[in-house]
């Protein structure tokens, strides 16, 4: 691995501890956290409680299909509304965000995020 990779993927190491030490998912509210690769994007909702996974989506899961032309945070916003309607069907209408030491703004993981309001999630 190059320094600068090293370097990327211990900054994101050191944003996910410290935004981990702050957010815990309960039953009312679980946690929902998003993982990001080069092409695709996942998402899932998780009780920390009990341990359990409750609705998860993913750019290459059952129910997804991308449009042709459609960018990644095209993608990235209908996996967001796909979540959002799994968690209906789980029961789950609040949901505490976990970006997992990804940046926020104007990238995919906002596109997601915004998705999942549009679906009717509440943050």
């Amino acid at each position: 691995m190059s320094k600068k990779f090293e370097r990327i993927q211990q900054a994101r190491a050191r944003r996910r501890r410290r935004v981990r030490k702050k957010i815990h998912g309960s039953t009312e509210r679980p946690r929902l956290t998003v993982y990001r690769s080069g092409k695709h994007i996942y998402a899932q909702v998780i009780d920390d409680v009990a341990g359990r996974t409750l609705a998860a989506a993913s750019s290459v899961s059952r129910g997804f299909e991308r449009g042709e032309g459609e960018t990644k945070r095209d993608c990235s916003r209908k996996v967001g509304q796909l979540l959002a309607e799994r968690c209906k069907d789980a029961g789950v209408i609040s949901v505490v965000f976990d970006r997992n030491g990804y940046r926020y703004q104007s990238g995919r993981v906002h596109a997601l995020a915004e998705g999942a309001r549009e679906g009717g999630l509440k943050f």
